[in-house]
């Protein structure tokens, strides 16, 4: 459940008086420059100007002030201010998703510059997760070997930062290699204790199988008798690509080897689908894709109750009124 707190006038229009004492100003002013007669001769008060001032003289201002403020409260008071409270139930229950990304020493590849492949990756996938509302996410990296990084959590904002560390396997002092399914076995365990309804991996890897003690067909085996759904993504160009080989800029050609039907077999095995991406637009597709065919079983129904604040305004008006006859008549002994 969530509860925001709103403001709102329930009678808006009110306040185009609150401009009414400027324009009355105003008409004074022009009576004043249009017509000025004087109604009665008096003396000259030049000499009046240097004869110091009493208190009376100095806050002469003051009865008209409360008199303005009291109008501006009445105004507001009569727009109906209103605070509400909303309550908005969420019911039903979001999805489990797992994302199994590849740090092979290949996703260095420059066949979507300017960035290499895992950055590319890493730009979609945060796209991916910020469409997300409702579901748990987790992330498996794998190389020689699987890792989990992070649990199913809706924190995203954990993910995010644990998503901008993820490196290729050699960087992060990790043996390279591709263990396609080694990945997919390590993301089946993670989601082996969920209890979400449906429960998603979404697998990308830009090559073959080479390492690892569980083969991609086994893996998938397993994750259907989970009840897990695996959406594969073969990415990179096939044939010769170019891969950095220092800091200065140099490259030097490394065949791509994906195994685009070992990905075939393991989404339909398991009752997903296999996307091919040979460019990051191709790559943003695929994710809306899977954005769109994994949507949450979530419904919003929504309560909001307002609260008339009106008499908070009324009473500082009526105080203010009173003063301010007070101290004109009374006080000050304003001549109507």
């Amino acid at each position: 459940m969530l509860e925001l707190t709103l403001f709102r006038f329930a009678q808006p229009l009110a306040l185009v008086l609150l401009v009414l004492p400027a324009v009355g100003y105003w008409l004074y002013q022009r009576r004043k420059w249009c017509f000025a007669v004087s109604s009665f001769s008096y003396a000259d008060l030049r000499l009046a100007e240097a004869a110091p001032q009493t208190w009376r003289v100095r806050w002469a201002f003051l009865p008209g002030t409360l008199r303005l403020i009291c109008w501006l409260l009445l105004v507001v008071a009569l727009a109906r201010p209103q605070q509400g409270r909303t309550q908005e139930v969420i019911q039903g229950q979001g999805i489990d998703i797992v994302l199994a990304l590849d740090v092979s020493g290949s996703m260095a590849a420059l066949d979507f510059a300017p960035q290499n492949r895992l950055e590319t990756a890493r730009v979609v996938i945060t796209d991916f997760i910020r469409r997300r509302e409702f579901d748990r996410l987790g992330l498996v990296v794998f190389a020689r070997d699987a890792y989990h990084v992070i649990p199913p959590t809706a924190d995203y904002e954990v993910l995010f930062r644990a998503l901008q560390t993820v490196q290729l396997a050699p960087q992060m002092g990790l043996d390279d290699g591709t263990a396609v399914g080694m990945g997919l076995a390590a993301s089946a365990a993670m989601l082996s204790q969920s209890s979400a309804v449906s429960r998603v991996i979404v697998l990308l890897t830009d090559g073959a199988n080479n390492a690892g003690v569980i083969g991609p067909e086994t893996a998938a085996t397993a994750a259907r008798a989970l009840g897990v759904r695996v959406y594969t993504i073969g990415m990179g160009e096939i044939g010769l690509v170019p891969i950095p080989v220092d800091q200065l800029g140099n490259t030097r050609l490394i065949e791509s080897d994906l195994d685009e039907e070992t990905l075939r077999v393991i989404a339909t095995l398991t009752g997903g689908q296999y996307f091919r991406s040979t460019d990051s637009v191709n790559l943003e597709r695929a994710y809306e894709q899977i954005d769109r065919l994994e949507r949450s079983l979530v419904e919003r129904t929504s309560r909001t109750e307002w609260r008339d604040l009106t008499g908070w305004l009324l009473w500082p008006a009526f105080v203010l009124l009173l003063s301010e006859y007070v101290l004109r008549y009374l006080v000050f002994n304003v001549i109507p």
